[in-house]
Protein backbone atom coordinates (compact mmCIF):
# COMPACT_ATOMS: atom_id res chain seq x y z
CA UNK A 1 0.00 0.00 0.00
CA UNK A 2 1.20 3.52 -1.26
CA UNK A 3 -0.08 6.79 -1.07
CA UNK A 4 -0.95 6.78 -4.55
CA UNK A 5 -3.23 3.59 -3.54
CA UNK A 6 -5.17 5.94 -1.24
CA UNK A 7 -8.05 8.53 -2.64
CA UNK A 8 -7.89 11.61 -0.98
CA UNK A 9 -9.71 14.71 -1.94
CA UNK A 10 -7.42 16.92 -3.66
CA UNK A 11 -5.22 18.74 -1.69
CA UNK A 12 -4.39 16.53 0.94
CA UNK A 13 -1.54 16.93 2.52
CA UNK A 14 1.39 13.76 2.50
CA UNK A 15 0.66 13.79 6.61
CA UNK A 16 -3.38 13.61 5.59
CA UNK A 17 -2.71 10.46 3.56
CA UNK A 18 0.18 8.72 5.51
CA UNK A 19 -2.21 9.24 8.55
CA UNK A 20 -5.14 7.39 6.37
CA UNK A 21 -2.89 4.64 5.79
CA UNK A 22 -1.47 3.85 9.02
CA UNK A 23 -5.00 4.33 10.47
CA UNK A 24 -6.55 2.27 8.18
CA UNK A 25 -3.60 -0.65 9.09
CA UNK A 26 -4.26 -0.31 11.65
CA UNK A 27 -7.77 -0.80 11.58
CA UNK A 28 -7.25 -4.36 8.76
CA UNK A 29 -4.64 -5.96 11.37
CA UNK A 30 -1.94 -5.00 9.44
CA UNK A 31 -0.47 -3.29 12.22
CA UNK A 32 -1.56 -5.52 15.25
CA UNK A 33 -2.09 -4.66 18.51
CA UNK A 34 1.14 -3.78 20.93
CA UNK A 35 3.24 -3.58 16.90
CA UNK A 36 5.91 -1.04 17.27
CA UNK A 37 5.15 1.75 14.66
CA UNK A 38 8.82 2.77 13.79
CA UNK A 39 9.34 5.99 11.65
CA UNK A 40 12.05 4.47 9.15
CA UNK A 41 9.95 1.36 8.34
CA UNK A 42 7.14 3.06 7.89
CA UNK A 43 8.30 5.71 5.92
CA UNK A 44 10.08 3.11 3.61
CA UNK A 45 6.79 1.16 3.37
CA UNK A 46 4.63 4.58 2.26
CA UNK A 47 7.07 6.19 0.37
CA UNK A 48 7.65 9.01 2.45
CA UNK A 49 10.21 11.18 4.50
CA UNK A 50 10.09 10.43 8.15
CA UNK A 51 8.56 14.01 8.78
CA UNK A 52 4.81 13.00 7.76
CA UNK A 53 5.14 9.60 9.47
CA UNK A 54 6.07 11.62 12.94
CA UNK A 55 3.02 13.93 12.24
CA UNK A 56 0.37 11.36 11.50
CA UNK A 57 1.75 9.04 14.29
CA UNK A 58 1.08 11.73 16.70
CA UNK A 59 -2.52 12.66 15.05
CA UNK A 60 -3.33 8.79 15.85
CA UNK A 61 -2.01 9.09 19.14
CA UNK A 62 -4.37 11.73 19.95
CA UNK A 63 -7.28 9.50 18.64
CA UNK A 64 -6.32 6.95 20.57
CA UNK A 65 -5.22 4.65 18.01
CA UNK A 66 -1.06 4.48 19.36
CA UNK A 67 -0.04 5.25 22.12
CA UNK A 68 4.08 7.48 22.07
CA UNK A 69 6.24 5.81 24.51
CA UNK A 70 9.43 7.94 25.57
CA UNK A 71 12.80 6.55 24.18
CA UNK A 72 10.64 3.50 22.96
CA UNK A 73 8.53 5.42 20.39
CA UNK A 74 4.84 4.37 19.01
CA UNK A 75 3.04 1.19 19.05
CA UNK A 76 -0.40 0.65 18.18
CA UNK A 77 -3.01 0.78 21.28
CA UNK A 78 -3.68 -2.56 22.88
CA UNK A 79 -7.78 -2.54 22.65
CA UNK A 80 -9.11 -4.34 26.12
CA UNK A 81 -12.53 -5.42 27.19
CA UNK A 82 -12.64 -2.65 29.61
CA UNK A 83 -11.51 -0.03 26.88
CA UNK A 84 -15.07 -0.84 25.02
CA UNK A 85 -16.77 -0.79 27.99
CA UNK A 86 -15.37 2.51 29.56
CA UNK A 87 -16.44 4.23 25.54
CA UNK A 88 -19.62 2.92 26.13
CA UNK A 89 -19.83 5.13 29.51
CA UNK A 90 -18.12 8.14 27.73
CA UNK A 91 -20.51 8.04 24.51
CA UNK A 92 -23.40 8.05 26.62
CA UNK A 93 -22.28 10.59 28.65
CA UNK A 94 -21.36 12.99 25.86
CA UNK A 95 -23.47 11.97 22.77
CA UNK A 96 -26.82 11.98 24.20
CA UNK A 97 -26.33 15.36 25.86
CA UNK A 98 -24.70 16.53 22.29
CA UNK A 99 -27.74 15.40 20.58
CA UNK A 100 -30.15 17.16 23.13
CA UNK A 101 -27.93 20.43 22.72
CA UNK A 102 -27.79 20.33 18.75
CA UNK A 103 -31.61 19.65 18.58
CA UNK A 104 -31.90 23.15 21.02
CA UNK A 105 -29.57 24.90 18.53
CA UNK A 106 -31.96 23.73 15.74
CA UNK A 107 -35.19 24.64 17.50
CA UNK A 108 -33.69 28.12 18.27
CA UNK A 109 -33.23 29.04 14.43
CA UNK A 110 -29.81 27.03 13.58
CA UNK A 111 -29.25 24.44 11.05
CA UNK A 112 -27.78 20.37 10.96
CA UNK A 113 -26.63 20.82 7.53
CA UNK A 114 -23.44 19.00 8.67
CA UNK A 115 -25.11 16.33 10.20
CA UNK A 116 -27.42 16.15 6.77
CA UNK A 117 -24.13 16.09 4.96
CA UNK A 118 -22.81 13.32 6.84
CA UNK A 119 -26.02 11.07 6.83
CA UNK A 120 -26.26 11.16 3.08
CA UNK A 121 -22.68 9.89 2.98
CA UNK A 122 -23.19 7.21 5.49
CA UNK A 123 -26.58 6.25 3.51
CA UNK A 124 -24.32 5.76 0.30
CA UNK A 125 -21.36 3.90 1.62
CA UNK A 126 -24.41 1.69 3.49
CA UNK A 127 -26.57 1.19 -0.12
CA UNK A 128 -23.30 0.14 -1.71
CA UNK A 129 -22.29 -1.94 1.42
CA UNK A 130 -17.98 -0.41 1.51
CA UNK A 131 -17.64 -1.55 5.48
CA UNK A 132 -14.19 1.27 5.53
CA UNK A 133 -16.69 4.08 3.87
CA UNK A 134 -19.50 2.80 6.40
CA UNK A 135 -17.39 2.78 9.83
CA UNK A 136 -15.37 6.29 9.11
CA UNK A 137 -19.32 7.89 8.21
CA UNK A 138 -20.69 6.51 11.18
CA UNK A 139 -17.96 8.01 13.16
CA UNK A 140 -18.53 11.15 11.68
CA UNK A 141 -21.74 11.38 12.03
CA UNK A 142 -20.91 11.10 15.76
CA UNK A 143 -18.47 13.67 15.75
CA UNK A 144 -20.58 15.89 14.35
CA UNK A 145 -23.24 15.39 16.56
CA UNK A 146 -20.13 16.50 18.97
CA UNK A 147 -18.84 19.74 16.89
CA UNK A 148 -22.75 21.15 16.65
CA UNK A 149 -22.62 21.78 20.56
CA UNK A 150 -19.84 23.91 19.43
CA UNK A 151 -18.66 23.42 22.80
CA UNK A 152 -14.76 23.17 22.89
CA UNK A 153 -14.21 21.66 26.12
CA UNK A 154 -16.90 18.85 25.02
CA UNK A 155 -14.84 18.36 21.46
CA UNK A 156 -11.81 17.93 23.35
CA UNK A 157 -12.82 15.29 25.91
CA UNK A 158 -14.70 13.51 22.80
CA UNK A 159 -11.34 13.27 20.75
CA UNK A 160 -9.13 10.63 22.29
CA UNK A 161 -11.76 8.31 22.10
CA UNK A 162 -12.62 8.96 18.23
CA UNK A 163 -9.99 6.53 16.78
CA UNK A 164 -11.12 3.85 19.39
CA UNK A 165 -15.05 4.09 18.15
CA UNK A 166 -14.07 3.92 14.44
CA UNK A 167 -11.86 0.56 15.00
CA UNK A 168 -14.57 -0.74 17.08
CA UNK A 169 -16.71 0.32 14.38
CA UNK A 170 -15.03 -1.34 11.98
CA UNK A 171 -14.57 -4.77 13.74
CA UNK A 172 -17.97 -5.44 15.20
CA UNK A 173 -19.75 -3.98 11.37
CA UNK A 174 -22.15 -6.69 10.02
CA UNK A 175 -24.38 -5.67 6.97
CA UNK A 176 -27.68 -5.79 8.87
CA UNK A 177 -25.46 -3.89 11.59
CA UNK A 178 -24.83 -1.24 9.21
CA UNK A 179 -28.36 -1.16 7.92
CA UNK A 180 -29.57 -0.81 11.34
CA UNK A 181 -27.00 1.79 11.94
CA UNK A 182 -28.42 3.54 9.31
CA UNK A 183 -31.77 3.65 10.00
CA UNK A 184 -31.20 4.79 13.79
CA UNK A 185 -28.91 7.45 12.78
CA UNK A 186 -31.47 8.81 10.24
CA UNK A 187 -33.80 9.02 13.36
CA UNK A 188 -31.68 10.78 15.59
CA UNK A 189 -30.72 13.33 12.34
CA UNK A 190 -34.93 13.93 11.76
CA UNK A 191 -35.58 14.46 15.31
CA UNK A 192 -32.63 17.03 15.60
CA UNK A 193 -33.73 18.71 12.07
CA UNK A 194 -37.07 18.71 14.08
CA UNK A 195 -35.68 20.84 16.85
CA UNK A 196 -37.16 18.23 19.32
CA UNK A 197 -34.26 17.57 22.32
CA UNK A 198 -35.65 14.92 24.50
CA UNK A 199 -36.61 12.52 21.54
CA UNK A 200 -33.00 13.39 20.08
CA UNK A 201 -32.05 12.38 23.32
CA UNK A 202 -33.77 9.24 23.91
CA UNK A 203 -33.00 7.93 20.61
CA UNK A 204 -29.02 8.11 20.81
CA UNK A 205 -29.14 6.90 24.39
CA UNK A 206 -31.10 4.12 22.76
CA UNK A 207 -28.67 3.32 19.79
CA UNK A 208 -25.82 3.20 21.77
CA UNK A 209 -26.89 1.50 24.80
CA UNK A 210 -28.56 -1.01 23.57
CA UNK A 211 -25.48 -2.36 21.47
CA UNK A 212 -23.37 -2.19 24.56
CA UNK A 213 -24.12 -6.08 25.70
CA UNK A 214 -24.00 -7.73 22.26
CA UNK A 215 -20.81 -6.12 21.94
CA UNK A 216 -18.89 -6.76 24.50
CA UNK A 217 -20.16 -10.76 24.04
CA UNK A 218 -19.22 -10.56 21.00
CA UNK A 219 -15.01 -9.20 22.02
CA UNK A 220 -15.24 -11.17 24.81
CA UNK A 221 -13.54 -14.33 22.72
CA UNK A 222 -10.57 -11.69 21.31
CA UNK A 223 -9.97 -8.93 23.23
CA UNK A 224 -8.05 -9.28 26.64
CA UNK A 225 -10.22 -8.42 30.07
CA UNK A 226 -7.60 -5.64 30.99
Amino acid sequence: MTLAEVSEPPGASHVERTEELIRAGIHAGTYRAGTRLRERELAEALGVSRVPVREALMRLAGEGLVVLEPRRGARVRRLTLRDVDELFDLRLSLEVFAARRAAEIVARGGDHDGLRAVMAAAEAATGRGDEAAIAAANTAFHAELITMTGNRLLQSSFQPSRGLMHWLFRITATERGAEQHCAEHRQICDAIGAGRPRLAEALTFAHIDVRRAPVMAALAAVLPPE
